[in-house]
């Protein structure tokens, strides 16, 4: 399997679905549900980048709730930060109208708030396959920053149906996820 190809292949066809929106309506609804039965206070996301599905809105919805209950919880969200030396992430307090600045890839990122640990990480699908593995953008960040999180955050990956890929085989630094949603729901574990 060419990784780089079908990366390239999934990004554009993601980037040129027609129904993009509507699919992206579709998942926020699938993630909202998901979320109600989570014990979680600490949530890890990402910044949408090339068409990937936009969590954020449904998080700050979640966080917002979690602020209306009897007993009011506080509720917190991560975006990650590119530790250079380690080439892993950090996950550091988000909120809407945060401080925020370019990382070295050009990628949103807040500044100079609190690192967080997440008990629920959201991952970003560039493709997914059987068993729960994910494909990502080839840089490794993700594999590496999980292999070091402890303990190890409850890992969700987010995509559009689109990006199945029924002939992914994992490599050997491949992680399972512990779920994957998409615009139809819950596909990993089926």
């Amino acid at each position: 399997m060419d990784k780089a190809a079908v990366r390239k292949r999934l990004v554009a066809e993601r980037l040129a679905l027609p129904d993009r929106l509507a699919r992206a309506d579709a998942l926020q609804q699938v993630l909202r549900f998901w979320l109600v039965q989570r014990p979680d206070n600490v949530i890890g996301a990402y910044w949408p980048i090339k068409g990937e599905f936009d969590a954020l809105p449904a998080l700050h919805r979640w966080k917002e709730d979690g602020e209306l209950m009897d007993e009011p919880q506080r509720r917190r969200i991560g975006l990650p930060v590119i530790d250079k030396a380690t080439k892993t992430l950090a996950f550091h307090a988000w909120y809407p109208g945060c401080p925020m600045e370019e990382d070295a890839y050009g990628i949103p990122k807040p500044k100079d708030t609190e690192v967080l640990h997440p008990t629920l990480l959201f991952v970003p699908c560039v493709g997914y396959g059987p068993g729960g593995y994910r494909l990502g953008y080839g840089g490794g960040f993700y594999d590496r920053t999980l292999a070091a999180l402890q303990p190890r955050p409850f890992t969700v990956g987010l995509g559009y149906t689109h990006g199945y890929v029924d002939d992914f085989v994992p490599e050997a630094h491949d992680l399972p996820l512990d779920a994957i949603l998409n615009d139809n729901g819950v596909v990993w574990p089926v």
